[in-house]
């Protein structure tokens, strides 16, 4: 498998750390509100990835977190006149909430922040005894980022040139000894949460966060660590800093980071009044057609959201499912014309069926090789698609019930990859029959012909066959 790793700026061969096993950590959202489609994209991204490792073989180990300590929690707690972990508690809730919506997975691990303060004050402890922190007189603890040789790796970024275009911000009573020196202990201000440390009473900095949970619960070395391109600088960048000073290993082999969603070919912002939240798109989507609609495209490639392609996204899962039903319906088809339903089942495929199914094997290669060249999931949609059209053309009532259940265990299979539920309609209740055909003898008796042959077509679509008798009418599911 081939992964664009942001480090080396090329796509490099997956080669994990540990055979058979994926060490795996993606930023998860700070939880001051509801998470909005941006926070939504790395969030169906990289859970589409590690299905996919997981479709491979792999164990994978996937750790995403919940920074829970900010100063948008903080700010939106003041406002409330409540603590700050009243907000961040019920806005975790509701972000899972959310992610079960877009079917994500849960993590292995959902670290929160303020549960692994004594893994930070550790770490910071540690890059100080090594000269890579200091503690400013106010007890502040800066990392020395001039002293990390390979600072601005990830970023390709110039630490002397960003040092020279920033000199000029330095201002009396700074305290930092440089510039682009970061923050990974700040003291406390009132009215604000905080723990003790041997700096005083404070609270860490956002990057510190992150290194130590992925520390923790994934060791000094991960495989993979991902998340949105706007991470790459600073916080990723400060992440490699602190945890390589820290551990004299290397923090990740591979970097993944998806591209921009812009709304309507715009950046996405409250101030332009196209700030959608996950909860106001299922107002109107099926988050299924969300999730669906986020991997139209490569991960890494900007992605354009609006109500066109939300269509487009919609319709592209109603052929999916429709395909799905269409196998299910026939299925009771050829359960309904067997004398013998068990024997019908467990009936072999013949060997044109094995044919057929064989061929079909083709679009299930199409979609390993597109995810195997750095999760391709556009072209996996459209290798879903071709199945899709192969089943359609290529499935009947005089097929085998064994065959029809092949073929429908094997767009199962890569939309699970994909993490599109083929939830099928359930079936009309007897009741609700009864009911039509009952409104449908009404009208036919008031001579409303139309409501009549209205009602009829209802039931063709539910699968609901009339036949009118001299007794009644009589029906049965197709």
């Amino acid at each position: 498998m081939k992964i664009y790793n942001t480090l080396t700026r090329q796509k490099e061969t997956f080669t994990p750390i540990e055979e058979g096993k994926v060490r795996m950590y993606v930023c998860g959202p700070t939880v001051y509100n509801l998470i909005h489609i941006g926070n939504a994209r790395p969030m169906i991204v990289f859970d589409t990835f590690r299905r996919y490792m997981e479709y491979k073989g792999y164990e994978v180990n996937y750790v995403t977190n919940f920074t829970d300590v900010d100063d948008k929690i903080i700010k939106k707690a003041q406002e409330e006149g409540v603590d700050a972990s009243e907000i961040s508690t019920r806005y975790i809730a509701e972000c899972k909430k959310d992610m079960e919506g877009m079917n994500i997975r849960p993590a292995t691990v959902h670290p929160l922040a303020t549960q692994e303060i004594d893994g930070m004050i550790e770490m910071i402890r540690t890059l100080i005894e090594k000269g890579y922190a200091y503690a400013a007189a106010d007890g502040t603890v800066y990392y020395r980022t001039g002293k990390f040789a390979s600072y601005g790796k990830l970023s390709h970024k110039n630490l002397e040139d960003l040092q020279a275009g920033h000199r000029d911000i330095k201002v009396t009573g700074d305290l930092k000894e440089e510039p682009f020196d970061f923050v990974l202990w700040k003291p406390k201000k009132e009215g604000e949460p905080a723990w003790q440390s041997p700096w005083g009473e404070g609270r860490p900095g956002w990057h510190i966060e992150c290194s130590v949970m992925s520390k923790k619960y994934l060791g000094d070395t991960i495989d993979i660590h991902a998340g949105g391109e706007d991470l790459i600088f600073p916080h990723h960048e400060n992440e490699i800093a602190q945890s390589e000073a820290a551990s004299g290993k290397e923090f990740a082999h591979y970097w993944m980071h998806n591209g921009f969603l812009n709304i309507d070919n715009q950046k996405m912002s409250k101030s332009l009044g196209n700030f959608f939240t996950v909860r106001e798109i299922a107002q109107k989507y099926d988050l299924q057609a969300l999730r669906f609609f986020m991997l139209s495209a490569h991960y890494r490639s900007p992605l354009n959201f609006s109500a066109e392609l939300m269509e487009a996204a919609k319709s592209g899962l109603e052929r999916i499912h429709t395909a799905a039903e269409n196998i299910k319906r026939l299925q009771k088809a050829v359960d309904a014309k067997a004398s013998d339903t068990k024997a019908a089942c467990e009936k072999g495929m013949s060997a044109e069926e094995e044919s057929l199914y064989e061929a079909s094997e083709q679009f299930q290669k199409k979609f390993e090789a597109a995810m195997e060249d750095d999760c391709n999931t556009a072209d996996a949609v459209s290798a879903v698609f071709e199945l899709v059209k192969y089943i359609n053309t290529n499935v009947s009532s005089d097929h085998s019930n064994a065959y029809l259940q092949k073929l429908f265990e094997r767009l199962k299979t890569l939309c699970d990859v994909l993490g599109i539920q083929l939830a099928l309609k359930e079936e009309a209740l007897d009741a609700d029959i009864e009911k039509l055909i009952q409104e449908r003898q009404t009208a036919r008796k008031n001579k409303d012909f139309a409501r009549a042959d209205q009602i009829r077509d209802e039931l063709a679509q539910m699968g609901i066959l009339l036949k009118d008798t001299r007794e009644g009418v009589t029906w049965k599911r197709a």
